[in-house]
């Protein structure tokens, strides 16, 4: 698979990644046995990075990995996050300068390895100013503890605060043909920045792969909540989504991995991050990095499929109020 540059330090990366964090939550029960299957089939599909949480089961899913990497650590560029944590007494952000290192030592603990190639502020506390946080996080750089450094989820004006404390390599935050108001701010201060963009639910949480069942909605908890999978919206949508299926069956290819495609062709800063517990889903989206879009096919998918005719805001989970777009 094609390598890609993320930001301006040295971290390249396949230019499609795995979010694991549907091996721990969001979607319904998840097999471990099954996960792990996955996990070798995108090794082996060459996808090399993995994208993962302190927050994802409460850990689960970092331990997960650390068993599917035991002998594959050198293969892959490993991601973690920290800042949201998740226990008994529900979900909280925290961003503290003073906690950073023990959220990190425990990530390491949990993934089995000496250092994280990325390591991501999952939500930006809003206690907190993001320098800060980042500052602490440059701490683990300099300490080797962690290679390069990533946000996900923050403003415009939080990326341009972090990057004057430290180089930062990716930003990651929700976008696909689904949700595309990132183009309008975080997209181009990123790119201003020389830093990588990092889309998560690229497949736009399973609506753009065309195959999503209405019982499938309610089973998850990121869909059940969220207003573009019910109602007026979800029709509009769907009516998006049969466009984009006769184009894609001209190409020989499913409608996720048109949606990957057409990520992909917003530039070669752009590593989709799609999630899957099916060995073979897992397959056929690292697969959709064989299809090159040219402007032309661009401007057909815009034309069949514009982004104002998508309908319904998103919500993102444990994302303060204040922060949302």
């Amino acid at each position: 698979m094609e390598r890609r540059r993320l930001g301006t330090d040295g971290l390249t990366t396949s230019a499609i990644g795995l979010g694991c964090m549907g091996f721990s939550q969001g979607y319904g029960p998840a097999d471990d046995a099954e996960s792990l299957r996955a996990i070798d089939r995108a090794l082996d599909a060459g996808v090399t990075l993995l994208d993962t949480a302190m927050s994802y089961g409460q850990g689960h899913n970092e331990r997960l990995l650390a068993r599917a990497l035991a002998t594959h650590r050198d293969r892959v560029e490993l991601a973690t996050k920290f800042g949201i944590v998740r226990g008994e007494n529900g979900v909280r952000l925290d961003g503290r300068p003073e906690h950073v290192r023990e959220y990190c030592d425990a990530s390491l603990s949990r993934l089995g390895t000496d250092v994280i190639d990325l390591y991501y502020l999952h939500r930006a506390d809003p206690q907190v100013p993001v320098a800060e946080s980042v500052g602490a996080m440059a701490e683990l750089v300099k300490e080797g503890k962690v290679r390069h450094l990533g946000l996900s989820e923050v403003t415009a004006q939080q990326l341009e605060e972090a990057a004057a404390v430290h180089p930062i390599a990716a930003v990651q935050f929700e976008w696909s043909l689904l949700w595309r108001q990132p183009e309008e701010d975080v997209v181009p201060t990123a790119r201003r920045l020389g830093i990588g963009l990092v889309p998560y639910s690229p497949l736009g949480r399973g609506l753009l792969t065309a195959t999503l069942g209405r019982d499938q909605i309610d089973s998850s908890d990121f869909r059940r909540s969220d207003p573009r999978f019910h109602g007026a919206d979800l029709e509009r949508n769907l009516a998006q989504i049969e466009a984009l299926r006769a184009i894609a069956a001209e190409w020989g290819a499913t409608p996720g991995q048109l949606a990957l495609a057409w990520l992909l062709a917003q530039g070669s800063d752009v590593v989709p991050l799609p999630g899957s517990r099916s060995p073979e889903r897992v397959a056929e989206n690292a697969a959709a990095a064989q299809f090159v879009l040219t402007e032309a096919d661009l401007q057909r998918i815009e034309a069949a499929a514009p982004r104002e005719a998508w309908s319904g805001d998103r919500t993102s989970f444990a994302v303060p109020v204040t922060a949302r777009t």
